[in-house]
């Protein structure tokens, strides 16, 4: 069965750089085509194993296919979780996503994006992140404040928060969240819910010890949750890189506010 609903052209400003808005572009009408080509189940398909050792999915394969044409267009390199390091000899590098939430996408599931950051002498300079199934697109410069900000919560008691699933080793700590949290979200695309917390939709979003994310993961949060007011940390206090090595694993915390994120941390870790 195909998945019938249109994906939109993200909804970009004027500012947004352009290697980084003709990768958007791209991402998102290469999933529409997708959509329209393949069933669920073909798009679910494990076609490869990317760069970082996990499954590439048909959809991965065919977004980032169409994401690869447009960062040879414009000559700058990319980080990406199924192409790995492509070196254009370019001072940049687009550290993407080309689809978080590939199951999600894969299914008609209407929570999944394209993430990708602007990294320059390996610090990240600009971030977007593009909603595929509503054009809805968050975008930031580091060290700007953006038009949108997080709650500004500062404690878990009453909080809202998006968690990781519970994977083998972090069901005690995942329930110890969930019991002291007001509402609990599984959305299983962490680039869409670290910009829910960077606009306020939600105080928090965690991975409570399960190592599972790269740093193209994390890299649009990087730039857009601080400029919007939060604060993004690894669990264990672990510093973020761009480095080429894919095996380069963290648990990360997006949260509304320094102390929320401390709560989080020691409420994960207590045990």
């Amino acid at each position: 069965m195909l998945i019938p609903w249109d994906v939109p052209a993200p909804q970009l400003s004027d500012d947004v750089h352009p290697a980084l808005a003709d990768a958007a572009r791209a991402a998102s009408a290469a999933y529409g085509r997708a959509r329209t080509l393949h069933t669920r189940l073909e798009l679910r398909e494990e076609v490869a194993d990317g760069a970082d050792g996990t499954p590439t999915m048909r959809v991965d394969r065919i977004v980032e296919d169409a994401i690869l044409e447009s960062i040879h267009r414009n000559r700058v390199n990319l980080l990406s979780e199924e192409a790995g390091f492509v070196d254009n000899g370019s001072s940049i590098t687009l550290v993407i996503d080309p689809v978080d939430g590939s199951a999600n996408a894969a299914f008609g599931v209407p929570l999944s994006c394209f993430a990708g950051a602007l990294v320059e002498d390996g610090t990240a300079k600009e971030a977007l992140t593009t909603w595929f199934d509503t054009g809805r697109a968050w975008h930031a410069h580091a060290g700007v404040p953006t038009t949108f900000r997080t709650t500004g919560r500062t404690t878990l008691k009453g909080a809202s928060v998006c968690l990781m699933r519970p994977k083998t080793g972090t069901q005690d700590a995942w329930l110890r969240i969930a019991n002291k949290a007001d509402r609990i979200r599984v959305l299983c695309t962490t680039c869409l819910e670290t910009m829910l917390v960077a606009e306020g939709t939600v105080d928090a979003f965690i991975d409570p010890g399960s190592d599972t994310h790269r740093i193209m993961d994390l890299a649009t949060a990087l730039v857009t949750v601080p400029a919007a007011g939060g604060v993004l940390v690894d669990l264990h206090g672990r510093p973020f890189t761009f480095e080429p090595d894919l095996t380069h694993r963290w648990s990360g915390v997006a949260a509304a506010t320094p102390q929320l994120a401390e709560e989080l941390i020691a409420t994960v870790l207590q045990g």
